[in-house]
């Protein structure tokens, strides 16, 4: 159980290849995520892309030292979807009021609910609306390079201004057929064109600019963003696959095209779709869930599931690959976490060396499911008593973001008092050690009637332990 030198290996989506990631500065590493767009709670193939970039930002700062690595995760506070959902839910507010509700209690929910998922704070979290100089500025440069165009009350970005535009997607301009994903209009050039700066009218928002009173479109808010945090060129951009076109095919143009450079991520990275019980999640199937009805309401499996089980559930399949997230895998995965805590009992990760087995895995592409596999090698270990096995699979997990609580906390059901459960405990090991076996099997058998299971060990002193835990 040592620690390999680090060589992590990623999938990059533009060059279709897994190679070893190189940072442009190792002391000075760069991750960008697309986040949420704020206009309703975040469902949950939005927490597994959560989940995933998560794990990246703490692999990289495993790696590179948690000060050597910036993460911006976007917020998308001015989008048309927000605007409907304002006038739906506040017809009785000023739009500029009615919008700023929405946004701001989705917002908050938004890191609510992904910090019950065990995701760090990205180091930097910008929102779209405090960011208008920069998307402005960026667009200016496109215009004067030649690579925009006003046009119907638009500026529009000129994609054939692009020789080599569709390399993410893999998409050429014959493949954008109308209809296709972008909005065609008999203003535009070119079908494929899009909005980068559109007018608004008295009644929606909107900021002053050379072009009119107007608001930006989706795609030039990441490049802006992203550039004014992270610079031109940065290391790793990520998201989901329904994110390759149109949204990150056009971030790529913009960002590239403004400034005349090769690239604006050296690394794109995607995660997979997120099908429920076998079927898309969509609400005219009834099976669209929000991470925050996983986490608080029985609307799914009949229960309210701990974070800590949503996320092993995501864990469990390789981030590229499609995910079917069933109550089984649910179920999976919280015996999993049971059998962990069990073996690591309340042990704390101090000194705990990195299982090397995980590290290799992770390393490899983020290989959760190997690595997974390597931390329940690790358990059986751990079960035996092994304070060295104990606290290397506590500090390993924690890589991980799980075994994050004491098995006490995880195992204490409601309505159960602790202290007076640790009170029997003592009670039992004193009479263990008094050879007071009738005593001891009293209260074993007292605890059980409370659907309390206890399990004895010997800590590294050699002295009689006692873990214990609510059956679930």
């Amino acid at each position: 159980m040592t620690t390999a030198k680090p060589q992590l290996s990623l999938y990059n989506t533009l060059t279709r290849s897994k190679a070893p990631f190189t940072p442009m500065d190792e002391v000075d590493v760069r991750l960008y995520a697309c986040g949420p767009t704020v206009y309703d709670f975040a469902h949950i193939g939005n927490g597994r892309a959560a989940i995933v970039f998560d794990l990246l930002f703490r692999m990289l700062r495993h790696i590179y030292g948690a000060e050597n690595v910036t993460y911006v995760r976007n917020i998308t506070d001015v989008d048309d979807k927000i605007n409907a959902r304002a006038l739906r839910d506040h017809p009785d507010l000023p739009l500029n009021e009615a919008i700023r509700k929405v946004t701001e209690t989705t917002a908050a929910q938004y890191q609510k609910d992904v910090a019950a998922l065990g995701c760090l704070e990205p180091t930097i979290q910008p929102r779209a609306t405090e960011n208008i100089a920069e998307m402005q500025k960026l667009i200016a440069s496109l215009i004067q390079r030649g690579h925009a165009y006003e046009a119907g009350g638009e500026v529009l970005f000129d994609v054939q201004s692009m020789p080599d535009y569709g390399q993410l997607s893999g998409r050429n301009l014959e493949d954008n057929l109308a209809g296709a994903r972008v909005a065609v209009d008999a203003h535009k050039k070119n079908p494929a064109d899009f909005v980068l700066w559109k007018l608004s009218s008295d009644d929606e928002p909107g900021w002053d600019s050379p072009w009119g009173r107007g608001r930006p479109g989706w795609h030039i808010e990441c490049s802006a963003m992203s550039e004014r945090y992270l610079g031109e060129t940065f290391d790793i951009h990520g998201g989901g696959l329904d994110l390759i076109f149109p949204h990150h095919e056009n971030e790529i143009a913009q960002s590239r095209c403004a400034h005349g450079s090769h690239a604006m991520a050296n690394v794109w990275v995607h995660n997979g779709f997120l099908m429920v019980e076998g079927q898309k999640m969509s609400k005219s199937l009834g099976n669209f869930f929000t991470i925050h009805q996983l986490l608080e309401t029985e609307d799914f499996g009949g229960r309210k599931w701990p974070g800590e089980v949503l996320r092993l559930a995501m864990l469990m399949t390789h981030y590229r690959e499609p995910i079917d997230f069933t109550v089984k895998r649910l179920d999976e995965a919280e015996a999993l976490l049971n059998g962990w805590y069990r073996a690591v009992g309340d042990v704390s990760a101090e000194g705990g060396l990195f299982c090397a087995d995980m590290v290799d895995a992770l390393n490899d592409d983020l290989n959760t499911p190997a690595a997974v596999r390597a931390l329940h090698e690790l358990r059986v270990e751990a079960a035996k008593g092994s304070m060295p096995a104990m606290r290397s699979l506590k500090a390993s997990a924690a890589l991980l973001g799980l075994l994050t609580d004491t098995a006490t906390r995880w195992f204490s059901g409601e309505g159960i008092e602790t202290d007076a459960v640790q009170s029997r405990i003592s009670a039992r090991l004193d009479a263990l050690n008094a050879k007071d076996f009738a005593k001891a099997d009293a209260i074993r058998n007292e605890l059980a009637e409370q659907g309390i299971a206890l399990m004895d060990y010997k800590d590294e002193a050699g002295q009689r332990q006692t873990k214990w835990e609510v059956k679930r």
